[in-house]
């Protein structure tokens, strides 16, 4: 999204009454943006492969029907990991056919729905294989597979990196005798058709992304050459493509990585498999921008704080994991134009009844004043649309816009009290009396 583009929709939202003293929070989405994202994907993997490539949302990061129907109608598929998101999936009109259920925790009934549906199928252990088995004797369409973990290693944050010694995710490759195991479990299914990775998100480098599909390939030419025949015939290898939150260049490139795994990989590309990506937040964090009013500004300590109704609520990462998650604040006049000025030093806080609820911390910036409006950048992926009910606040409504970014349509209202006493047992006040 250029300066411009998005100094245009900021003062649109303004000017059209979308921040209000009721609705001091909003989101945009530039669907225009996520279009571009969608296209970039797919010509990267086309630019590498002649072979069939599904690619397949991460629906966690943006657990939107509208989203999801976008990138529905330009060719990206679901993947899913939960009965919510398979909901959300089917409820934007993805086929089962473009659907991918992952999970380390899935219920037989969750194997039993998406093996009726069709839906592709990662099992993450053994003990869900032998689910699998039982189930699979019934008959079924869909594709089946394994998660493994390549164990290569972790990335700069801990909670993200899923292919480490220790990562809940998937059967570890590295431990001692599980490389034979695995090879004998697809032995004895010839229904166990795909083999699934992915070694983590923000924060791993793409060296150790390609390494892990690397392994799973040498895995998959192990199987098919002891079975003598291409019984793996699709390499999931997931997504985690990193986001480059400091600037608004989109860093690293889909075709970046594509490229990479090519000279990696190569044999990945060579027609022999059918490929699945599940990028996630490389799709939709660049086309996100959430707005705030500023209610007060005050100092402590001599330093300037600007107390904003954006926190916790809607950016859980960065409040709670600055150093990983730092995004980027612009500041706004209540007009909806871009502050000017010799930059200050400020903290732009949260509503949150904590210290810590933090946008920003010593943050040179023009300096804010009251009814001005904060934008936080990058956040159309697990920020605005994965709300933390902390304090009971709500969740903002959220709007998109495509080419025209004065023109906006609502993807999600914005919750009500009423609702969240509803959702907060309301009907039930004497349930404990």
């Amino acid at each position: 999204m250029t300066v411009d583009r998005r100094n245009q929709a900021v003062r649109a939202a303004v000017e059209q009454g979308l921040l209000s003293e009721d609705r001091p929070v909003a989101a945009l989405l530039d669907a225009a943006g996520i279009r571009a994202s969608a296209a970039a994907l797919r010509d990267a993997f086309a630019a590498v492969t002649d072979a069939p490539v599904l690619h397949a949302f991460a629906v966690k990061a943006a657990p939107l029907v509208p989203v999801l129907a976008l990138l529905n109608a330009e060719g990206i598929g679901a993947e899913v990991a939960s009965p919510g998101e398979l909901a959300l999936a089917r409820a934007a009109g993805v086929p089962p056919g473009r659907t991918v259920l992952d999970s380390p925790a899935k219920t037989p009934g969750e194997l039993r729905e998406a093996l009726a549906l069709g839906i592709a199928v990662n099992a993450d252990n053994p003990q869900e294989l032998a689910r699998i088995d039982a189930l699979a004797r019934e008959g079924t369409s869909a594709p089946l597979g394994l998660r493994v973990n390549p164990q290569v290693g972790g990335g700069a944050i801990g909670a993200l990196s899923t292919a480490t010694a220790t990562s809940k995710f998937g059967v570890a490759l590295r431990d001692e005798g599980a490389w034979r195991r695995v090879v004998r479990a697809y032995l004895d299914r010839p229904w166990l058709t795909r083999i699934h990775v992915h070694s983590g998100s923000q924060g791993i480098p793409l060296e150790r992304m390609a390494e892990g599909v690397a392994e799973v390939h040498r895995l998959a030419e192990e199987i098919n050459a002891a079975a003598g025949r291409r019984q793996v015939d699709t390499l999931d290898i997931g997504g985690g493509l990193p986001v480059n939150f400091a600037s608004d260049a989109h860093t690293p490139a889909f075709a970046d990585y594509a490229a990479l795994l090519k000279e990696r990989v190569p044999g990945l590309f060579d027609g022999g498999y059918g490929l699945v990506t599940e990028f996630g937040r490389a799709l939709v964090a660049k086309h996100g921008i959430l707005l705030a009013r500023v209610e007060y500004t005050k100092e402590s300590g001599g330093r300037p704080i600007a107390v904003t109704h954006a926190g916790v609520q809607v950016a859980t990462r960065t409040v709670y994991d600055p150093a990983s998650w730092p995004l980027r604040i612009e500041v706004y006049d209540g007009h909806g134009r871009p502050r000017t000025g010799r930059p200050v030093v400020q903290d732009i806080a949260g509503p949150a009844c904590f210290a810590g609820d933090l946008l920003a911390e010593s943050r040179p910036l023009p300096r804010v004043a009251a009814g001005d409006v904060v934008t936080a950048l990058d956040t159309g992926a697990y920020f605005f649309a994965n709300h933390f009910g902390y304090n009971s606040l709500p969740r903002p409504a959220i709007h998109g816009f495509g080419a025209d970014p004065a023109r906006f349509t609502l993807v999600r209202p914005a919750q009500s009290v009423e609702e969240i006493v509803t959702e907060s047992g309301g009907a039930r006040a004497d349930a404990l009396l």
